[in-house]
């Protein structure tokens, strides 16, 4: 019921009377005595930091949390780049320029933190979301222009569209967020310092971390693939910084999810496919894993299958003769590439005892599709393969002709070699084939004294070992391996795959080609130097490819490594000193990228 007039003026009338009372007396001769003034003093003081207290604290850890998830998906964002660079340009062109450019983009955007948050009408946070969101519809669309760009300009160019804004306007926020950090406990230059080179620390902490860990688990799920990470840390910037800028990303997202080939999903291949079928190719599965984006290709016009890891090929076999006339039957299959075939001659390497096939023990470091391994096995010979990746050993076994009946080491070769080295006095294996390789590089630590050693030590005295270098005969690497395996195994000799050509050598200064160097642990000596016996139609296996190729022709001699009178003696290769190989691997990468986009065409590189 509601009060009458009279009652509502009366109360009025006694609200104003109260509101109107005189203050209380203060007698000042008992209240402004020392002791009342500190009591007071104190009460005030306990009670503002009764008030204030949680509030500081609450401030402070915001300030720190913001900071620190802008840093944490920024670290991830720049190994995410990468990653969706490398099955375009390769991993080490993609690496090329990206930390000087994340640097830079770093200073830009610290720096211009001010001016940022003038010039825009909203939070510059707010558009963080937007940039992160349409990362992987701006790089697909750049990479159609990879064959103009080439794989030394590409990745730079498409990082400076892409990463580059993400990174400055990331730190840029950082800045922002840590001006209201209270280090007014440290000195003056400490705390004009600290935050700068803090966040870089902690962003640099993160982003070498994430990147072993997004290596380790790549592919396990859809959220965990180049594409798929891109759009998980899309969404978090969103979660992070919601506002209604998030419309714009809606074009992105539907390109993404509907032309976007990369995407890791069996519509996405379909959508692949359709578009390849017009070049005359396809692609029966792909899987991105530990080493890289490992996929099967298969031109249908060539009849032909490749197994491709980034920008590199591991091996393949002609599948258009499988079962057909004078293969019909054949335990292999025949490799496309004749090196392969030509690793298979340390069973025509004579040695003072004879190595039977039905006793011998084969050790195979490196998988690729399997061709050198099927041909031990089809030969009778107890083989182990030791292979990093699981999904080239799935593909091998799936799509090419890897038999069964051999034991798969799924393990890093360096920590098995060590481990079996360990346990191993007089040899564990007569054939030793060593054949790594990827990304116009080799493995570094698959070539160090250190490993030699090792592989030294489990092949039997009376053994033979092939190792596949590929590698610029222009540039210093190859010498360094060389001198590095023969300080080791005390006799060696050297094959190419093919001749050199002198003509292209001076035209384009690459001389790039496989080498396999066979070797053995008996000292040189007028009664032991590598020879190698005649091929007979079993050694063939029924292939043409081994009838050309697996015996080694083209020897390669000292004269043919790079060297010049102003050259330092690299010495020898080892795990503590790879800096010597690592700086030439930026042009060799780039010599080895030229190569592989005259096997596959560009539709094939790009489009993954």
């Amino acid at each position: 019921m509601a009060p009458s007039k009279a009652s509502k003026t009366k109360a009025g009338k006694k609200e104003t009377a109260a509101t109107n009372k005189p203050p209380p007396f203060i007698d000042p001769t008992t209240s402004f005595t020392p002791e009342s003034f500190e009591r007071e003093l104190q009460e005030l003081a306990s009670k503002a930091k009764s008030e204030t207290w949680p509030k500081f604290v609450a401030a402070q850890a915001k300030v720190y949390a913001n900071s620190l998830a802008l840093l944490v998906l920024l670290a991830l964002s720049c190994n995410a780049s990468q990653q969706a660079l490398s099955p375009v340009y390769g991993a080490i062109p993609a690496a090329q320029h990206h930390a000087k450019l994340v640097a830079a983009a770093c200073f830009a955007g610290w720096s211009s933190n001010l001016f940022l948050g003038r010039a825009l009408p909203f939070k510059p946070v707010l558009l963080l979301p937007v940039l992160a969101l349409y990362l992987p519809a701006t790089q697909f669309f750049l990479t159609r222009f990879s064959e103009t760009l080439t794989a030394s300009w590409g990745p730079l160019v498409t990082e400076s569209l892409t990463l580059f804004p993400l990174v400055a306007l990331s730190a840029a926020c950082v800045a922002t967020f840590l001006d209201g950090a209270d280090l007014t406990a440290l000195p003056s230059w400490l705390g004009d310092a600290l935050p700068g080179i803090g966040s870089y620390g902690v962003f640099k902490g993160v982003e070498t971390w994430s990147s072993g860990v997004l290596g380790e688990y790549a592919g396990r799920t859809v959220l965990n693939t180049r594409v798929g990470l891109e759009l998980v840390l899309g969404a978090s910037y969103a979660l992070l910084a919601p506002s209604k800028l998030l419309l714009l990303t809606l074009p992105a997202l539907l390109h993404t999810a509907v032309l976007d080939t990369r995407v890791p999903t069996v519509g996405a291949l379909q959508r692949l496919n359709g578009t390849l079928a017009s070049e005359g190719w396809i692609i029966w599965d792909r899987k991105e894993s530990v080493t890289g984006y490992v996929s099967v290709v298969e031109s249908v016009k060539d009849g032909f299958r490749l197994m491709r890891c980034d920008h590199s090929l591991l091996g393949g076999e002609w599948v258009k003769f499988i079962g057909q006339g004078q293969f019909k039957g054949n335990q292999v299959a025949e490799p496309v590439y004749g090196v392969f075939a030509m690793l298979e001659a340390v069973r025509l390497v004579k040695m003072p005892k004879p190595i039977v096939d039905s006793k011998a023990k084969a050790l195979v470091i490196g998988l690729g599709v399997g061709t050198t391994p099927g041909a031990l096995v089809a030969h009778g010979i107890d083989t182990t393969v030791v292979e990093i990746d699981p999904a080239v050993h799935e593909f091998a076994l799936k799509y090419f002709h890897l038999p069964k009946n051999h034991t798969a080491i799924i393990q890093d070769a360096v920590s098995y070699t060590d481990s079996l080295a360990a346990q191993t006095r007089s040899g564990e294996f007569d054939y030793i084939i060593h054949d790594v390789f990827t990304g116009g590089a080799e493995p570094i630590p698959l070539f160090t004294l250190e490993f030699l050693q090792n592989l030294h030590t489990l092949l039997k005295p009376g053994g033979v070992i092939a190792i596949n270098y590929a590698g610029d005969f222009t540039l210093p690497p190859p010498r360094v391996v060389v001198k590095t395996i023969r300080h080791v195994f005390p006799t060696c000799r050297i094959f190419r795959e093919h001749p050199r050509d002198d003509d292209s050598v001076a035209r384009h200064a690459t001389d790039f080609a496989n080498m396999v160097i066979f070797c053995t642990k008996l000292p040189p000596s007028q009664n032991h130097q590598i020879t190698f016996r005649d091929p007979t139609p079993r050694d063939l296996l029924n292939s043409p490819s081994r009838d050309a190729f697996l015996m080694p022709r083209h020897e390669v001699t000292d004269a043919d490594f790079a060297s010049s009178a102003t050259e330092k003696d690299e010495g020898l290769l080892t795990r503590n000193d790879t800096a010597k190989l690592e700086k030439w691997h930026g042009r060799s990468a780039l010599g080895h990228w030229s190569v592989m986009r005259t096997v596959l065409p560009p539709v094939v590189w790009e489009n993954w």
